[in-house]
């Protein structure tokens, strides 16, 4: 038998029985009392089970990595950390913090909450957590949880490469792009070779194990054991309900009525619908005779900012959570108190086309790996138990009335005390439909950030780097192609200086060259602001509610365009002190601009660290308005529309898809709209029930003719569009011969009299 890692006692911390005295090795203070009671809790965790297996891997791994497979729920994420922790602690910390990746950056900030408590030490000291716009790290970090995008920047660049000792890359089946990047360039790496002896944990989901083991070259794999007893058997509908939302909700409320213990998870595709359905369970649960106090009913979306924690708060009031969620919960969110699960079996997805540089909206049924993720989200059943009467684990489907009357006879035996998982569609549609795993991101998303980040590492071909499952190459193409008409790279394929500092901003590259370009046109400021709002969440919640609302909204638009009407109200945001009552009068998303104001801060920092020149604040100015469009049109020459007809019809430069606007365009939901601006400069275009550009601005032609790359307007497919613009060029040009021919008979002219 192996001897244990040198250092590392038997059990995490001292047990249960030994004086409240002993020190924490971490901060070397005594244990709470608390400390004892979570404690307590881990052991019973399934993963506690392979806990001396796993440090051993860890130490003895010939290639310094080990991979972890277990189910949802069974403690990875919160016991892994901690144990490579105890671990780099025995060696001293001399190699490195133990940095640890999510997939988002709400999971990023619950486990560090959750570790943090687990260990008994303070968040932002000894366990810390980076995300966009928030830093909670100091000095004397040795966990630090990261959001797995901001680690490929970190490690793109100079900085923050090596200083991890060890890395754990967590829940890397969801595959985006920046945890199957990353795993990339660790392979391309030899561990081995690198100072300090690294070390790789890739902790995932059992269905993903065959290929990462096939990846990573097959390395020492650590099984978690399965729980002991019976997780829920599934109960199905007979059809899927037209309004998933509503179905939802009444599921919610008869579970009430039938005051089954336990908190609910409820999964609908969109964040559109999670609203729709907390509005509706909070408005209903209220009328609803209960005996103890009514649900609380919590969204859980990235939308939700800071609010995400009140998922994890302990209450005294004894009102069940309610938590209604989508795809951002089907592996990085652990939430014990749940019984029982709601789960719709779709997800709405933005699926990136690079051919038409478009995104569109993608209603899908989830994975068969996410699905069984979702219903091992309850934990209700004790060890030894069944789930249901019938001894061979059959179980009728739902019969389809209308709309939701069968409940009222059927989930006293659906919603069992110890728990349940009710599935919204029929057996045959998650066998039939939905494919074993997620599909990768990287064959959904705009490459653009990642091939510069690629090029950033001086990997001169991104097909180079090792990938799970490769891009498609015209993916990969547009992105060199879209890197090359924003000069990011040089005549050798490189990145060039430009292309550098663009890396630098955690921008898209487009909008990196536009606020690079403001440093030009005199209008920082502005761009800064601009910037940080087009990369925040949307600004505006929903419609107006009323006419009130919706005249206080217009009073916010400016007449340039959506994005001056952004930069105005971001400056009424901060004129009015941020006050929350006053954005939710205007039906503006508070958390959003909460989160775009600490953006600007990070980006007007990152300015000044890199030495680039700022402006004065000149908004609403003449000069100013001409400026803000000069910098938009040199990072945005990509995004322009022509109106063909005078309709609205727009037709897109880089091809021919016509796009109207989108409702919420200040040109659209003016009192007295006026002839739609004949050129269009947009943020977004995105194929829905009808193509529509978002966040518009008109601009003149004869600004883009003279800020455009000349080879890009020539690469323009045939359109009168093109036509136009070449003529224009011309016309341009020969002013411009005229005007110097003039200057130099002038200038002769004034020879000859003296």
């Amino acid at each position: 038998m192996t001897s244990q890692p040198p250092g590392l006692a038997e059990e995490s911390g001292p047990s249960l029985g030994e004086s409240e005295l002993a020190l924490n090795p971490f901060d070397g203070l005594p244990y709470s009392s608390r400390y004892y009671k979570l404690l307590e809790q881990r052991r019973a965790l399934p993963i506690w089970a392979a806990r001396f297996i796993f440090l051993e891997q860890l130490e003895s791994s010939p290639s310094g990595v080990v991979l972890v497979c277990g189910e949802p729920g069974s403690g990875k994420s919160t016991q892994i950390p901690q144990w490579c922790a105890e671990f780099a602690l025995a060696r001293g910390f001399q190699k490195g913090q133990v940095t640890v990746t999510q997939p988002s950056p709400q999971a990023a900030l619950s486990l560090a909450l959750r570790v943090a408590d687990e260990m008994d030490l303070t968040l932002g000291h000894e366990v810390g957590y980076s995300i966009p716009q928030e830093d909670c790290t100091g000095p004397d970090t040795l966990l630090r949880f990261c959001w797995d995008r901001l680690l490929l920047q970190e490690v793109a660049s100079t900085r923050g490469t090596g200083s991890w000792g060890v890395l754990v890359l967590d829940e890397v089946q969801e595959r985006s792009v920046a945890s199957d990047s990353l795993q990339g360039l660790l392979r391309d790496t030899s561990l081995g070779d690198l100072p300090g002896d690294p070390k790789v944990v890739v902790v995932t989901d059992q269905a993903f194990e065959p290929k990462l083991r096939a990846f990573w070259d097959n390395p020492p794999v650590v099984h978690v054991p399965r729980e002991p007893g019976e997780s829920p058997i599934p109960v199905y509908r007979d059809t899927v309900p037209t309004n998933r939302a509503e179905a939802a909700c009444q599921a919610v409320l008869e579970l009430c009525q039938k005051e089954d213990p336990g908190d609910v998870l409820v999964y609908l595709p969109s964040e559109e619908e999670i609203s729709l359905c907390c509005e509706s369970l909070s408005r209903e649960a209220g009328l609803l005779a209960l005996q103890g106090p009514p649900p609380r009913v919590l969204p859980l979306h990235p939308g939700c900012g800071q609010a995400i924690q009140a998922v994890y708060e302990d209450t005294d009031t004894g009102a069940r959570k309610v938590v209604v969620t989508h795809w951002l919960a089907d592996f990085s969110f652990s939430l014990p108190s749940i019984r029982h699960v709601i789960d719709s079996g779709m997800e709405l997805r933005s699926v990136y086309n690079p051919r038409i540089r478009a995104e569109s909206q993608v209603l899908r049924p989830v994975s068969k790996c996410q699905a069984e993720a979702r219903r091992l989200r309850v934990r209700g059943f004790p060890p030894g138990k069944s789930p249901c009467p019938h001894q061979d684990g059959a179980r009728e489907e739902l019969p389809s009335c209308q709309p939701w009357e069968f409940y009222s006879g059927l989930l006293s035996q659906v919603f069992l005390p110890s728990g349940s998982c009710l599935r919204l569609y029929p057996k045959s549609f998650l066998e039939l439909e939905a494919p074993l795993l997620p599909p990768p991101r990287v064959w959904e998303e705009n490459l653009s950030p990642l091939v510069l980040l690629l090029k950033r590492k001086q990997i001169a071909e991104p097909g180079e780097c090792h990938f799970l499952d490769l891009p498609a190459p015209e993916a990969l193409m547009q992105a060199l192609e879209d890197l090359d008409y924003l000069a990011a790279l040089d005549d050798d394929g490189d990145l060039s200086d430009l292309g550098i500092i663009l890396s630098e901003f955690p921008l898209a590259p487009e909008l990196a060259k536009a606020l690079l370009a403001s440093c030009e046109f005199n209008c920082v400021d502005e761009m800064l602001t601009l910037a940080a709002m087009l990369t925040a969440a949307p600004g505006f919640t929903r419609p107006p509610l009323c006419a009130k609302e919706a005249a206080l909204r217009r009073a916010l638009e400016h007449a340039d365009g959506d994005h001056s009407s952004l930069i105005q109200v971001y400056e009424a945001f901060i004129q009015n002190g941020a006050d929350e009552t006053w954005c939710q009068a205007r039906g503006l998303n508070w958390a959003a601009l909460c989160q775009a104001r600490k953006l600007r801060e990070e980006l007007l920092e990152l300015m000044q660290r890199i030495e680039l020149p700022l402006s004065q604040p000149a908004f609403g100015s003449e000069q100013n308005r001409r400026d803000l469009q000069k910098a938009l049109v040199s990072g945005y020459f990509l995004k322009v529309a022509r109106d063909t007809d005078g309709t609205g019809n727009y037709l897109l430069l880089t091809h021919k898809h016509v796009a109207q606007l989108s409702s919420n365009c200040c040109y659209r939901t003016r009192r007295a709209p006026a002839r739609p601006p004949p050129w269009v400069l947009y943020h977004s275009f995105s194929i829905s029930k009808d193509n529509c550009l978002s966040i518009v601005s008109e601009i003149q032609p004869q600004m883009l003719v003279e800020l455009a790359p000349p080879y890009f307007l020539s690469n323009l497919p045939p359109s009168e569009s093109r036509d136009l613009l070449n003529q224009l060029r011309e016309e341009m040009a020969e002013s411009s011969t005229g005007s110097e021919s003039s200057s130099a008979q002038e200038f002769g002219d004034a020879c000859v009299l003296q």
